[in-house]
């Protein structure tokens, strides 16, 4: 009866326990992620006309009557997509429960498809920082929009590296809501700019290096196999 050699067998408990520390740390992750979301999400709560962001849009909320109901729109879908769209990449998840993954992947993405991007457009257009930042922050809603009906599409023809790509995608923009406040703590702490120049600097600082990790994480992924 021929046995394991000791180093084989030492590999594969070591290949075992990093699994289980991946998928621990992936759960703290999407805990972490979901509590600063849904702590921005209370901030918004009661709902009220000069919450936190709100109390420099006085202006468009009071001259723009749809505003104020589009921008809650906007804050509250967007607390659904970022934890549904994390566990879009839990493997096991895919493997063991493909029903749950499907519900939360169509939660994911009729969330932003209907509701966060364009809704997230439409306060781009009266964004802070001038026509600069109006364009980064509207560009950033179109390319959410695209990325995510793109994986849709590619997930309905079975095209599911396309989809794996544009999911990665689409989630690097839907972690913007959480980069784009980091990079604000960040370089009002630093350089103390004025507020204009701070909306400027996080309209793209909040997004861009989020795609381009995307694509470096996309361009170093192994084709998916399927028998």
């Amino acid at each position: 009866m021929k046995t394991t050699p000791k180093i084989f067998v030492t590999i594969k408990r070591q290949l075992w326990f990093n699994k289980r520390l991946w998928n621990l740390l992936a759960l703290v992750c999407l805990a972490f992620f979901s509590y600063l979301m849904l702590a921005i999400v209370a901030k918004y709560i009661p709902i009220g006309r000069e919450n936190n962001f709100l109390l420099i849009k006085q202006t468009e909320v009071q001259s723009v009557p749809v505003y104020l109901f589009i921008f809650y729109i906007h804050v509250f879908s967007a607390g659904f997509a970022l934890p549904a769209g994390f566990t879009q990449f839990n493997t096991r998840l895919l493997r063991n429960h493909p029903k749950v993954h499907r519900i939360l992947g169509y939660i994911y993405v009729l969330s932003i498809l209907v509701l966060a991007a364009p809704s997230g457009f439409f306060i781009g257009i009266f964004a802070n920082g001038g026509m600069v930042a109006k364009t980064s922050f509207v560009t950033l809603s179109i390319l959410w929009f695209v990325f995510t009906f793109k994986a849709i599409q590619a997930i309905k023809k079975k095209q599911y590296q396309s989809h794996k790509n544009y999911m990665i995608r689409s989630y690097a923009l839907t972690l913007s809501a959480l980069s784009l406040r980091m990079w604000k703590v960040i370089i009002v702490s630093l350089l103390h700019p004025a507020p204009m120049d701070t909306y400027v600097v996080i309209s793209i600082l909040g997004w861009i290096p989020n795609y381009i990790i995307a694509e470096y994480i996309i361009s170093k992924n192994k084709p998916i196999k399927y028998a």
